[in-house]
């Protein structure tokens, strides 16, 4: 009778074991931040692709989008990600450019100005990316690029002379150093906190997209937005290789295929929504214009001595990614 309470115990506690590890195969959840709001172009991209992942999955693999910097905060998110934090994390790109001069190849000003060159530079640049953040305990999943960055400002512009004193928001280091270049004052300010800045006067001005100024309702605080293309900035998607590598392979392979698709569709989105921010500013009575041709040519002066300077602190990386790009 022991013998048999025994085995019937231990049959027990087999099945429990394995019960709870279907249990926990079925139920991965991971953690994704992001600093941007839930309506942003990256952040609705996002949510699809964590859609596509519990659809191709069964439910295996829950992707939990946590918008805003409602998590962490957006300087926050790769250090998140290479702790073990969370499992997944949205970064632009830029704002690692003191790290890794690599980082901040596509916020050099007038580098790449179009949709068609910017994604011709990530094509340059993503090996390269992927190896650095490998090094790291990370992989990269994929980049999309924001709508092309203008100047958004208090006051009209004409030329670079018009921005001296202005506070700017800094988010990057190419930011900061436009801003040294047109004797303007730099203040950090992150994306999530930038509607505040605007509101109580801490900025009056600052170079983005069309996305973030509608983002913040901008028009609230500013009036006059100035469409200089300067660069096309990136947000990139990069996951913990420990948790990547904790999955199983049908499930790394419809991870794969969702993010593939979302990059895919991100760009397409982004360029499609251009206009639209564009209309959407006009609506709500902002000055949307291209910058004169002094304030053009200005711009264009300041992005020579940025790209004369980043190819420097690049290196060898840098001579490589500028070869290919021009290729």
């Amino acid at each position: 009778m022991r013998v048999k309470v025994l085995a019937v115990a231990v049959t027990m506690a087999v099945t429990g074991v394995l019960l709870t590890a279907t249990a926990a195969r079925a139920d991965t959840k991971w953690d994704l931040p992001t600093g941007y709001p839930a309506t942003n172009l990256h952040t609705e991209n996002l949510q699809q692709m964590a859609n596509d992942v519990d659809k191709a999955t069964g439910g295996k693999l829950k992707i939990v989008l946590h918008p805003n910097g409602s998590l962490l905060k957006a300087n926050e998110i790769k250090r998140g990600v290479q702790t073990g934090q969370v499992q997944m994390g949205e970064i632009l790109m830029s704002t690692l450019a003191n790290e890794n001069p690599v980082f901040g190849v596509d916020a050099v000003p007038f580098l790449a100005t179009s949709y068609g060159d910017s994604y011709k530079l990530w094509q340059a640049s993503r090996t390269v990316t992927d190896k650095i953040l490998d090094r790291q305990g990370m992989k990269l999943l994929y980049a999309v690029a924001w709508p092309p960055q203008g100047i958004y400002a208090n006051k009209p512009l004409n030329s670079a002379a018009d921005m001296k004193g202005l506070k700017w928001r800094a988010y990057n280091p190419a930011t900061s150093k436009i801003a040294e270049l047109v004797s303007a004052q730099p203040v950090t300010i992150q994306a999530a906190d930038l509607a505040q800045a605007l509101a109580t006067g801490t900025v009056n001005s600052f170079m983005s997209s069309g996305a973030t100024g509608v983002d913040t309702k901008v028009w609230e605080s500013v009036k006059y937005f100035y469409t200089v293309d300067a660069w096309l900035p990136k947000n990139m998607l990069v996951v913990s290789k420990k948790a990547f590598n904790g999955l199983d392979k049908p499930t790394q392979d419809a991870l794969l295929k969702a993010v593939a698709d979302a990059e895919k569709r991100g760009w397409q989105v982004s360029e499609q929504k251009t206009r639209e921010y564009l209309a959407t500013l006009s609506k709500n009575g902002m000055t949307v214009a291209p910058p004169s041709p002094q304030l053009k040519s200005d711009m264009q002066k300041v992005g020579e001595v940025m790209v004369a300077d980043w190819a420097k602190s690049a290196g060898d990386d840098g001579k490589a990614i500028l070869d290919a790009y021009k290729k």
